[in-house]
Formats: C-alpha cells, sequence, structure tokens
C-alpha cells in the first residue's frame, strides 16, 4: 500500500480541472501541493497562475518556458524520423508530454517531492505518456490520478465542487470540443467531432486558414538543413522555436496542415482527431525531399521501414525507453549527410516540394539524364536483370516440373 505522501506536483493549468484537483490533493492527501505549469508555445495567458494556483491552496507556482527545448530536443529528433503516426497523425499532442514530463519531475526533484499528480483521464493516452515518462525518470515517484479514483463523473460535478468549497474559477460554457495547443500544434476531439460523419465546424480552427479561403496565388519558401535539422528559412537561420514559428505563420496562412482521422488510442479504443499542425508538415516535406538527394537508397528504404514503429513508440508514450532511444542513434546516424535545401510551395492547402540541392548530393544528372551520356553502358542492364530474375525464373521451371 502506498505511504500517503508529503508533497505533490501536480500539473497545472488553472482550469477547472486542475483547480478541482488542487483542492481535492489538500483534502484527500493533507500534503503540501506544489502547483506546475508548462509552457510548451500554447499560446495561452500565465500570467496570474502563481495568484490562482495560491488561491487555490497551492504553496507555490513554477512556470517553466520549455519552448526552445522542446523545439530542439522533442520536435526536431521525431522530425528526423519522419515519425508520422497510422499515416498521417505528426505526433504533436503525444512529444510535447515527455518534455513536460521531464520538467515536472526537475521540479519534484529541486521541491523533494514524492509524488505527482494530473489530470488527465483514464481513457485518454496522455495518462500512460505522463505516468511512462515520471517512472523511467525516478521508478520511485508515487503517481496520483485523480479521475481515475475519485467520485467526481463530470463537468457538472466538479463546478458543484467548486462552488461548495469556494473555489475561484471562472465556469465558461462548456466547448463542443476538447482543445490541446502547443508550439507544434493544434488537437481538438470530442463533443461534436465524436461522430466520424461530422465535418469539423469550420469556426473550430483556431490556426490555419481554410484552404478555400487562403490566398489565391502561391508562396515558396526554402529550408536550409544541416544534418538532419532545420536551421534556415529563406536564408535567415534560426533557432528552433522561432523556425517553427515562422513556418506556423506561412503554413497557416495558406490552410497548410490540416488533418482528419480516427486514431487507434493505446488503451485500446478508436478515437476522433482533428489537428492542425502547417510549420510541422512544411518541415516534413522539406525535410524528406533533402534526405531525397543525399541519403543513400538501402539506408532510406532501411529508415522508412521503422517509421511506423518509431511513432507508435513516441504516440505511446515510450519516449525515454531504451527502443526509442536505439532507433533514434540509428536515425541520427543516417543524418550525417543530411544538409542541404528545399524549396516548398504553399498553395490552398498544400504544401509541394518543387526544388531541392545539396553539396553532399548523391544525385548526378550524368547518370540520371535521359538524354547520350558516356558515363552509363546501358548494356549492363541485362545482366542485371537476369540475375534479378533468376530465382523467379527457378521458380517458374519448378512449376513446369510439377
Amino acid at each position: 500500500m502506498a505511504v500517503s505522501p508529503k508533497k505533490i506536483v501536480l500539473a497545472y493549468s488553472g482550469g477547472l480541472d486542475t483547480s478541482v484537483i488542487l483542492t481535492w490533493l489538500k483534502e484527500t492527501y493533507g500534503a503540501e501541493v506544489v502547483a506546475f505549469c508548462a509552457d510548451v508555445g500554447q499560446g495561452e495567458e500565465l500570467g496570474g497562475l502563481d495568484e490562482k494556483a495560491r488561491a487555490t491552496g497551492a504553496s507555490k507556482c513554477v512556470i517553466t518556458d520549455l519552448k526552445e527545448e522542446f523545439a530542439r530536443d522533442f520536435c526536431f529528433p521525431m522530425l528526423r524520423a519522419n515519425a508520422v503516426y497510422e499515416g498521417e497523425y505528426l505526433l504533436g499532442t503525444s512529444i510535447a508530454r515527455p518534455v513536460i514530463a521531464k520538467a515536472m519531475m526537475e521540479v519534484v526533484r529541486e521541491e523533494g517531492a514524492d509524488a505527482i499528480a494530473h489530470g488527465a483521464t483514464g481513457k485518454g493516452n496522455d495518462q500512460v505518456r505522463f505516468e511512462l515518462a515520471a517512472m523511467a525518470i525516478d521508478p520511485r515517484i508515487q503517481v496520483i490520478a485523480p479521475w481515475r479514483t475519485w467520485s467526481l463523473r463530470s463537468r457538472s460535478d466538479c463546478i458543484a465542487y467548486c462552488k461548495d468549497r469556494k473555489i475561484p474559477i471562472e465556469a465558461t460554457a462548456e466547448k463542443p470540443y476538447s482543445m490541446d495547443a502547443n508550439l507544434f500544434h493544434i488537437s481538438y476531439e470530442g463533443g461534436v467531432l465524436e461522430d466520424p460523419w461530422t465535418e469539423p465546424p469550420k469556426d473550430m480552427f483556431r490556426l490555419t486558414t481554410a484552404p478555400e479561403d487562403a490566398p489565391n496565388a502561391a508562396e515558396y519558401v526554402v529550408i536550409g538543413y544541416d544534418k538532419g535539422d532545420p536551421v534556415s528559412v529563406d536564408g535567415e537561420r534560426l533557432g528552433p522555436a522561432a523556425l517553427i514559428g515562422r513556418l506556423n505563420g506561412l503554413g497557416a496562412k495558406h490552410g497548410v496542415g490540416r488533418v482528419d482521422i480516427v486514431e487507434n488510442r493505446f488503451v485500446g479504443m478508436k478515437s476522433r482527431g482533428v489537428y492542425e499542425t502547417p510549420g510541422g508538415t512544411i518541415l516534413q516535406k522539406a525535410h524528406r525531399a533533402v534526405e531525397s538527394i543525399t541519403v543513400d537508397r538501402e539506408v532510406l528504404r532501411i529508415r522508412d521501414s521503422l517509421i511506423p514503429e518509431y511513432a507508435s513508440l513516441v504516440y505511446r508514450g515510450f519516449w525515454f525507453a531504451p527502443e526509442r532511444e536505439m532507433l533514434q542513434a540509428l536515425i541520427d546516424n543516417s543524418q550525417q549527410d543530411v544538409t542541404g535545401e528545399a524549396r516548398i510551395k504553399l498553395f490552398k492547402g498544400s504544401a509541394d516540394v518543387v526544388g531541392r540541392r545539396s553539396p553532399t548530393s548523391l544525385y548526378d544528372p550524368n547518370y540520371a539524364t535521359f538524354e547520350e551520356d558516356e558515363v552509363y553502358d546501358q548494356q549492363d542492364a541485362t545482366g542485371f536483370i537476369r540475375l534479378n530474375a533468376l530465382r523467379l525464373r527457378i521458380r517458374a521451371l519448378r512449376g513446369r516440373r510439377e
């Protein structure tokens, strides 16, 4: 049986759920609660959170700016892997959870806390992602997940709880969907989106212009790469967070990066998710373009075969697991020559590669040309084809003998 914690670090947003959880933790455990808020570029006003948390019973509120670390150490490694979950989802929510959990565990260490708490529900992926990351960092940590244990079951229950205890919250009308934002993307789920036949409301999207309303003229952007990581936009060198932000703006203007999918959650159910990832979509296209001329064919084939496994590990919360680290080492080794530029055409929701160049290019027009050349003997193809056909011919001959 777990020992009752003395100090708890709560993943805190200042919203209804975490305001209720903060008070519930104090009532249930009689413990000191430290509120922790991570700034991963969600764009929300974080001012006043310290005062709000203290008014709800927290001993202090720690707000950590993680935008640069998030982009550099989490988004960029994932982009080097070209990770896409189930063919479409660029993992924007999934990749934010390990950086938040890592920073949260640093607060645990600094504060001498013995437990953490979060507001993820018992149906979702986030509970798994937070807790796997926390346990990988400190296997002794106690995890408290109120939504899996308390008697509250709805938003109405939470509002009533706040009124009964005079918890200072602003109970606004519930949105017809749930939204989560960070530097890399915005996700929407639940509510009206639970019917997979219902088209997302046009006014739901917070980041991107509807493709049909996007500019009627295309815009071109050039992304520069150094060893697999994007380093510049149109020749201007930018830090990781600023670079993603710049491309978010460009992509959003042209309606790039909307995805509507029904995905398979780790806990076993199917769930519909709608996502906006404008900058990430551009970067994924640009990265593959530079890879196409700089990475050996067989290396690229093997790396691409690992994309579903890598993406699944990120989605399921195994960022700090040895298998993800092993794959990352292999992938990063493949990126040593991925240096160059990709030119992307943005127009009405599309991001199309229209140019790529590199000082380490393996592309040689002298070999690839359809015109006359002096470097490739076309007669060599005869033996090449016959050797590759040998096993097929033997198989066919066996069939004739039977």
